[in-house]
């Protein structure tokens, strides 16, 4: 692996091939690699969150998040091994829970905004959710584990939860509210009643 560390441009996708951790080669079209791109992405945008000020316990989260999100894009490079484990899974169930706790019931349906901070979340929300479809797609054809599926699921949702924690948090002296949608229906039946 130290070898393959120190040379980045090796040409041997030149083709259109790319290689796996197991040596086998496969199509850069293949859905496996789709899946485990969109998962390096939504890795790539946490750490653009990361860059931003965060509540200490947010932070931690994320950090741990991109652990796992290391280990799901392992278990696409080794086919067969399973590097995500449930308890990755029982983490992400807990911290939701914990995190939404926090916040108000939501009434209405929020635009992705506010703070920078949360938008950069809405942004890792919806990376997330390409990354579960294409994990999907790839379970069409080809063995896919459950907790990766689970846990992409489960992060789409806490990143939406933390968007609003984090519009809140005031920690760039714009925090507050989340951004409703004003729907034209809801605003004329209010109206009318």
């Amino acid at each position: 692996m130290a070898n393959r560390l120190t040379r980045i441009a090796t040409r041997t996708g030149d083709g259109g091939t790319t290689g796996l951790a197991s040596g086998e080669r496969v199509p850069k079209s293949h859905r496996r690699i789709a899946a485990l791109g969109d998962v390096d992405e939504l890795n790539s945008q946490l750490g653009v969150l990361l860059a931003e000020p965060l509540p200490d316990a947010v932070r931690t989260l994320l950090r741990d998040v991109q652990q796992e999100l290391f280990n799901l894009g392992g278990e696409l490079s080794l086919p067969g091994q399973a590097l995500l484990k449930p308890e990755a899974v029982a983490a992400l169930d807990a911290a939701l829970e914990h995190f939404n706790a926090t916040l108000p019931r939501l009434k209405e349906f929020i635009l992705p905004g506010g703070t920078r901070s949360a938008a950069i979340a809405h942004v890792a929300r919806t990376v997330a959710r390409r990354a579960e479809r294409a994990l999907v797609a790839l379970g069409e054809s080809e063995t896919v584990h459950e907790p990766p599926r689970q846990y992409l699921n489960r992060l789409s949702d806490l990143l939406f939860v933390l968007a609003r924690v984090l519009n809140r948090a005031n920690l760039d002296g714009l925090g507050g509210d989340d951004i409703y949608w004003h729907s034209r229906r809801l605003e004329r039946d209010a109206a009318a009643d």
